[in-house]
């Protein structure tokens, strides 16, 4: 092995290391002193109670694990958006678990804990898995009602989404383990059962001193809306349990009755590992996003006996399409060619862009496979369309248009693993979030942005110094450098995959060793909802 790959190999593992370092801050949620006293109230934790739901927690993987990282430091922050949200398996069958983290803030909502939780109810609901809330929170985060309470996307949207799900037979099981307040008590009562622990759960629409300010009435909590109250007073809950582990027991009885759902029949054959050694992405992924490596090394340390069939392998370069296996299911690989290389009339193309060429390919790659009801894994490295008057004249918005046509109007289920670059339009056509992937997820050495740091640090730089001139402020070369720099460390952070995961434009940062487990997991997922329509294009210009 050269020294090059010696370089990457250390980059890339430092990268990994610091992921580790990072999830094992945001999973202390509120903190160790916030745990103890958890605990010291006879209550296991959010990620206790998952864990402990799950039939193997080391086989679950976990969505938005850094979701409102950075973010609301103002009010004491929010790690992991105040709720633990896992896919996984209990009594055998394929469930999400989406549990409040009452060390965080009580387990209050804030805007991003919303955001997630709707991104937990699309899961289920795109893939028919059944859900479990593992309730304890005190409800909307007050000081941020205005950022959570009114619109579409906000708190309210939960429960709308609650009664759809429940006409379309996806089981839904709540566990009140501790507060359940104002408006989120219909979540339990909207769910098909509910159960709720004596002594620690409790659900009212108002807390004893609301109440006592309200309409004058004297009451404690516990009789107001506690375990027996709901259990032989109102009949709110269907199940008291004595502690959290019988809670999380008798869920597990629930899930074990659930009858199979009809399987949308994606192939699958006995998984086989890959033949070259996964490790070896490391060395092979370069340290410098710009630099140029072999995608096709890549996908063999991916799929199964490292083997792969290339459509159209000799047109349109920079994009690989191949048919391959992952953990024994049958995929459409769609992926940006990092390789500088020469097409047969001798013209140099370059890596990670996309071509009118290599659009067209794609557009039919992706056709095929909603023909072949193959599902689709988009491995992004893509710093956007080519440009110039070559591309323009050649049609490449045309090209480009056609490629987002066939991605947004795809029938099967859209995977997509952000490696390096995820540039513009590019990002688009690649499927990222706003085109609906089952998962998206990203390597560390991801970076998604409209253009590449250091291209508008200098935009930028050049808009803002220029601002400063027509004022009469003299603008030096070291001004200009220092304006430069700040501009480029803002816009650096704002593109980092932990940035883009804080916000949940990605559903994690994963470890390039676990991308088989990932895919593999929301195949298995998408393979419990059947393709309800046809690929349909509809009106594209040729």
């Amino acid at each position: 092995m050269d020294i090059e790959f010696n370089k990457n190999e250390d980059h890339n593992k430092l990268l990994v290391s610091e992921l580790k370092r990072r999830l094992k801050e945001v999973k202390l949620g509120g903190g160790e002193k916030r745990i103890a006293k958890h605990h010291a109230k006879g209550k296991m934790t959010a990620r206790e109670r998952v864990d402990y739901l799950l039939d193997d927690a080391q086989e679950a993987i976990e969505i938005g694990a850094f979701a409102g990282d950075g973010m609301y430091t103002e009010h004491g922050g929010c790690p992991s958006g105040g709720v633990v949200v896992k896919i996984g398996k209990i009594s055998g069958k394929q469930c999400i678990v989406v549990a409040n983290d009452a060390t965080v803030k009580a387990g209050a909502w804030f805007p991003i804990t919303a955001k997630k939780n709707l991104r937990a109810q699309e899961i289920s609901i795109e893939n028919r898995l059944p859900i479990i809330y593992l309730v304890d929170s005190a409800g909307v985060y007050l000081p941020m009602q205005d950022e959570i309470f009114p619109d579409k996307e906000h708190f309210g949207r939960v429960f709308r989404n609650n009664a759809i799900m429940s006409s379309m037979g996806i089981t839904q099981i709540s566990a009140v383990m501790g507060s359940c307040v104002a408006g989120g008590a219909y979540l339990p009562i909207m769910s098909d059962e509910a159960l709720i622990v004596d002594k620690t759960g409790s659900i009212f629409l108002a807390g004893s001193y609301l109440v006592k300010a309200a309409i004058g009435e004297s009451i404690d909590n516990e009789t107001l809306g506690g375990a027996t109250t709901h259990s032989e007073i109102s009949g709110v809950t269907d199940y008291k349990s004595k502690d959290d582990k019988d809670a999380l027991d008798t869920i597990k009885g629930l899930i074990d009755k659930i009858g199979d759902n009809d399987k949308a029949g994606y192939n699958r054959k006995d998984p086989v590992k890959p033949a070259k050694d996964p490790q070896d992405i490391y060395g092979i992924l370069p340290k410098q996003r710009n630099e140029q490596y072999d995608m096709r090394e890549i996908i063999a340390r991916l799929v199964d006996n490292s083997e792969f069939q290339e459509y159209k392998e000799g047109y349109g370069q920079t994009i690989i399409t191949a048919y391959a296996r992952i953990d024994g299911w049958a995929v459409g690989i769609v992926a940006n060619q990092r390789k500088i290389v020469k097409s047969a009339k001798k013209e140099m193309q370059f890596g990670g862009v996309i071509y009118s060429d290599s659009a067209d390919k794609a557009t039919r790659f992706i056709a095929n496979c909603n023909q072949k009801k193959i599902p689709l894994v988009f491995l992004q490295d893509v710093t956007g369309f080519m440009v110039g008057s070559k591309s323009e004249h050649g049609g490449i918005i045309k090209d480009g248009a056609k490629m987002v046509n066939a991605v947004s109007n795809s029938v099967v289920p859209k995977f997509t693993v952000i490696i390096g670059n995820s540039y513009g339009a590019g990002n688009y056509a690649m499927c990222g979030k706003a085109y609906d992937p089952r998962l998206i997820f990203a390597w560390p050495s991801a970076e998604l942005a409209v253009m590449g740091g250091t291209q508008a640090a200098k935009v930028l730089a050049q808009i803002e110094t220029a601002a400063l001139e027509k004022k009469g402020e003299k603008v030096d070369a070291e001004k200009e450098k220092k304006v430069f720099d700040e501009i480029k460390a803002r816009y650096d952070r704002q593109t980092s995959a932990y940035y883009a995961a804080a916000h949940l434009w990605t559903d994690a940062v994963i470890d390039p060793l676990e991308t088989r487990k990932w895919l593999s997991t929301g195949i298995e997922a998408a393979n419990n909802a059947p393709i309800e329509k046809d690929f349909n294009l509809g009106v594209i210009q040729t």
